[in-house]
């Protein structure tokens, strides 16, 4: 994390501020992705990382990682890139095969795994609550795959559930490595964006066969997820801790789930049933009290 000028005091409503817009752009993301069904997941990954490469372009810094020993120099510039295009891509395949909104708030488990991570690497045990908050926030996923377990013909949807949780992981691992790596991670996220998009435009070339051009669509909803959640909110959130509390800051986040589900049933796209809004309620409990 960088800290600023101690001579520069930002009032709160400036960290506040720039905590809403990036929670704002995070919760758009399973809207925008749905949008793009038609596209390939790989295609789609690699659009939109481009686009965030060239939107998180003022964060860009020199960072001497030759400092760093060899292990983390390959964690650094192919570890991370790959856990960005795991992360981004199982996300989008994710929310193809299950729910938008059941997939989304799983996914958004996330800073649950981040946090018993950070408690095992700094204590090498888990604190009970961190326990506590997963079974917290897990029961809440629970709850969205017990019909489809019980109903029978549900397979497409647990796995897209399963490839949700997997894109959990990859965010929470990428979030443990950044505030563990011996340099900042922030000003290399361009480049490690970028390395990530060319990855992944080789997997779809091989994988999907797309070696054409995208189509208009595929390349403007590439954008809007590059250029919107994957990357003015990873600005604004960076300017956002650096300029305010982290906990306070840190517990705004925990809204991203209710708000993403929320544009997903306003915009017809999922259906609202009494099982969604609990899970989302115990998704944010159990972020809040693995937090604490």
């Amino acid at each position: 994390m960088h800290h600023v000028n101690p001579l520069v005091v930002f009032p709160r409503s400036y960290s506040v501020g720039a905590a809403l817009v990036a929670v704002m752009l995070w919760s758009a993301a399973p809207l925008l992705a749905d949008y793009a069904r038609a596209t390939p997941p790989l295609q789609l990954t690699a659009l939109t990382l481009l686009a965030g490469a060239l939107a998180t372009l003022p964060l860009s810094r020199r960072v001497n990682v030759a400092t760093c020993g060899h292990a983390w120099q390959l964690s650094i510039w192919l570890g991370i890139p790959l856990l960005i295009i795991g992360a981004v891509s199982t996300y989008f395949i994710g929310m193809r095969l299950a729910p938008a909104a059941e997939a989304a708030l799983i996914t958004y488990t996330w800073p649950v795994l981040f946090v018993l991570l950070s408690q095992w690497s700094r204590f090498g045990r888990l604190r009970m609550g961190g326990l506590v908050g997963a079974l917290i926030a897990f029961s809440g996923a629970a709850l969205l795959l017990i019909p489809q377990a019980s109903g029978g013909g549900g397979d497409n949807a647990l796995t897209g559930y399963a490839l949700a949780l997997l894109a959990a992981c990859c965010w929470a691992l990428y979030s443990w490595l950044s505030q563990v790596a011996p340099v900042p991670l922030t000003p290399l996220l361009p480049r490690l964006l970028l390395i990530a998009c060319v990855i992944a435009a080789g997997a779809s070339a091989i994988l999907e066969g797309q070696i054409a051009l995208p189509s208009n669509e595929a390349v403007l909803t590439g954008m809007a997820l590059g250029l919107g959640p994957y990357g003015i909110a990873m600005v604004a959130w960076d300017k956002a801790l650096r300029w305010g509390h982290t906990s306070l800051v840190g517990s705004l986040a925990y809204g991203v789930p209710i708000l993403a589900a929320l544009l997903l049933v306003l915009a017809g796209m999922s259906t609202l049933d009494w099982r969604l809004p609990v899970a989302g309620a115990l998704v944010v409990v159990g972020c809040l009290k693995a937090g604490r």
